[in-house]
């Protein structure tokens, strides 16, 4: 038996027609059409938190602490007395002052006897007039030594009123370092405790230099005053990012900026009539702000690489390219673009990491508004 030739069948091999293969089909992808809208944007700043008056309370007299008549945390009505200085002390400077008094106005009359006594004679010329001018000039040192002891007593009956401390505002009381029968005095460091009157808290937060900067380019008005008074309320999230169920006003901005930070300091003041918030309380403030003619595209429908963020715009051809878009903000689960893509342009909303610039798709229309509410 005999076999072809190796040769023989490698030409007969490649003469033979080859399948054919057919190219496969382009991958589906769900592509949203831009366009423009009206848009709410939302904006956190770090906010620390003070009762609209903080006050510490200082002794203005040195002296033991008798009692003690508050515990801490607790509310305190203007007015209500705080601490107790022992005051026998003072009551004894007033007695020590009063009969100095005393002894003046006794001077002042021995004086004025003297007076008496001399001027008939020296009307009569029995006498020179050099001994009533003497006698006169006792009497303007008696009554200035009469002064000075009402002074003395003023200033004691004073310092009497300060061993009793009272709570200049409404509020609620701090901590209590000091204990009964601690030895205080004005030169202190520590205070006798912190007041804080919280029904209004003042949230107080700051702005870059180029966030300032846009801050005054969206609010109309042409000076600061007038865009405060146009601001919109401003709401406050608290420590665990719970929405603050009162919403409140911005009514100051700093006169300059912080050398250290560059950043500008601003107060919005928020009603607090419970007393839910405390000073010292941590949270944000969120700035709203809306937007006309704005272009939105949806957060899901972006990918981030080293710092940017892409889309894949989709050419009429149906092939896919990778475009960087300019972000101004957010709002809900939507960024507002300003560069990148105009109204019109259609792009990928899903699946993105599977796309690589050129691929052809076969585009499957999702309308923007229903993969907004889907998302938002």
């Amino acid at each position: 038996m005999k076999f072809a030739p190796l040769s023989f069948l490698i030409l007969l091999y490649s003469c033979s027609p080859k399948p054919t293969q057919v190219p496969s089909a382009p991958a589906s992808a769900s592509v949203v059409t831009i366009s423009s809208a009206s848009a709410t944007t939302q904006n956190d700043y770090t906010a620390s938190i003070q009762g609209k008056v903080n006050v510490e309370i200082r002794p203005q007299v040195e002296g033991y602490l008798e009692r003690i008549f508050v515990d801490e945390g607790s509310y305190v009505k203007a007015g209500q007395p705080l601490f107790k200085i022992n005051d026998r002390p003072y009551r004894e400077q007033i007695n020590s002052a009063s009969a100095s008094l005393h002894a003046a106005e006794a001077s002042i009359l021995n004086a004025q006897l003297e007076i008496d006594k001399l001027t008939p004679l020296v009307q009569n010329k029995v006498i020179s007039d050099i001994q009533l001018k003497a006698a006169q000039a006792t009497f303007k040192v008696a009554k200035a030594n009469a002064e000075q002891a009402k002074a003395i007593v003023a200033t004691a009956r004073i310092n009497l009123g300060y061993t009793l401390i009272t709570a200049p505002v409404s509020g609620y009381i701090g901590r209590l370092p000091k204990k009964q029968g601690a030895l205080i005095s004005r030169t202190d460091a520590e205070a006798l405790t912190n007041l804080s009157d919280v029904h209004e808290v003042y949230a107080y937060f700051s702005l870059s230099e180029n966030d300032f900067v846009h801050f005054k380019m969206q609010y109309p008005g042409n000076t600061l005053e007038e865009k405060l008074k146009n601001l919109p309320p401003v709401s406050l999230l608290l420590s665990d990012n719970t929405l603050y169920p009162i919403a409140g006003k911005i009514d100051m901005i700093d006169g300059q900026f912080d050398k250290n930070t560059g950043a500008i300091t601003f107060r919005a003041v928020f009603a607090n009539g419970k007393g839910l918030i405390r000073s010292g309380n941590t949270g944000k403030v969120r700035l709203t702000q809306q937007h006309q003619n704005a272009l939105l595209v949806p957060q899901s429908a972006t990918m981030e690489i080293q710092d940017k963020v892409f889309v894949f715009t989709v050419n009429a051809g149906n092939k896919v390219n990778k475009q960087p878009i300019t972000i101004s903000g957010k709002s809900g689960s939507s960024y507002l673009v300003t560069e990148g893509v105009k109204p019109g342009d259609r792009i990928v909303f899903s699946g993105l990491d599977r796309l690589q610039d050129g691929t052809v798709v076969k585009p499957e229309p999702v309308q923007q508004a229903a993969s907004l509410s889907m998302n938002n």
